[in-house]
């Protein structure tokens, strides 16, 4: 499993600040080789339940320079379960996060529910989603380091996503102010108020940073936009960041910032970047089916290289 605490034990990462030369390395080479548009993250695949050569290589080195790739793929509206399923499994995901509103296999159907737990949750509504990372709401040891989307069927209009690889965002920040990077690394920057489980009881307040290290070097973020049921820090270089950071998601001008909308038969492998979704309305013919799989592990071969 990836690292199960916000503190590392890898001091060569070149996302710890004093490492200043190699964060210089790898912040000019990740963004010589990082994808320009939209279109650059796709990959056209036949059957993404096997595979080619080509098309794996080509979707990890994706993943390897903006940690996430869109693949196009012939299933069109097939709701099998085994194509999100098998895609996780040919880049070495198998510890799946199986949250209380998932489907037994531990993937989570999104679509409009009208009736029952699920109608309480935003994911469930056609209402927009802001900006976010997956699991920021976890405990600090069962943190989301990979997010994947499997696209059903669209919506009759909306529920575009937007995209932004999360090494980008620290990239602008520590170019802007290096000391907002450590103070969105505190344990206390952003908690989320203590809430009710699955089947009664109470969740935690859940407390920790935006920015960790995980032991492999690798960069995790844990933010949400929310307005609600969310409480940063009142320091005021927090709140000098997270203001900076708004700016730079809503920015319509930021050239890392991709914009599309996912057919049917197409789907998102991430290591969990930062995203969001338009509010959609469904129709009778189209009605909007995503399967969304989160896990505590990372896609394989795709750690930071220096």
């Amino acid at each position: 499993m990836q690292n199960t605490q916000y503190k590392s034990n890898n001091t060569n990462s070149p996302f710890l600040l004093n490492n200043e030369e190699t964060y210089k390395y790898w912040r000019d080479e990740k963004l010589a080789s990082h994808p320009q548009s939209i279109e650059d993250l796709l990959v056209e695949i036949k059957d993404p339940r096997s595979l080619g050569k080509n098309e794996y290589k080509a979707l990890l080195d994706l993943t390897q320079r903006a940690n996430m790739a869109i693949y196009i793929g012939n299933t069109g509206t097939d709701p099998s379960p085994e194509i999100p399923m098998a895609i996780a499994n040919r880049f070495g995901l198998g510890q799946i996060n199986k949250n209380w509103l998932a489907d037994d296999n531990g993937l989570t159907s999104l679509t409009v529910v009208n009736n029952g737990v699920r109608k309480n949750y935003i994911p469930y509504t056609n209402r927009q989603i802001h900006w976010h990372t997956d699991g920021y709401y976890n405990a600090s040891d069962k943190q989301i380091h990979a997010l994947n989307l499997h696209v059903v069927q669209k919506a009759a209009s909306g529920g575009e996503n937007q995209l932004m690889d999360h090494e980008i965002a620290y990239i602008m920040l520590r170019e802007k102010n290096p000391d907002y990077i450590k103070a969105l690394m505190g344990d206390d920057v952003m908690l989320i108020p203590a809430g009710t489980k699955a089947g009664g009881g109470v969740r935690p307040d859940r407390s920790g940073p935006v920015f960790s290290v995980t032991d492999q070097g690798n960069l995790h973020m844990r933010y949400t936009a929310r307005k609600r049921n969310i409480e940063w820090s009142q320091d005021p270089l927090v709140q000098e960041a997270i203001t900076f950071l708004e700016k730079a998601l809503n920015n319509k001008n930021n050239p890392y910032i991709f914009k599309g909308l996912l057919e049917p038969g197409m789907g998102l492998i991430s290591n969990n970047v930062l995203h969001d979704r338009a509010a959609f309305t469904d129709s009778s013919e189209n009605k909007r089916h995503y399967y969304r799989a989160r896990y505590f592990d990372r896609i394989a071969n795709t750690d930071t290289q220096v």
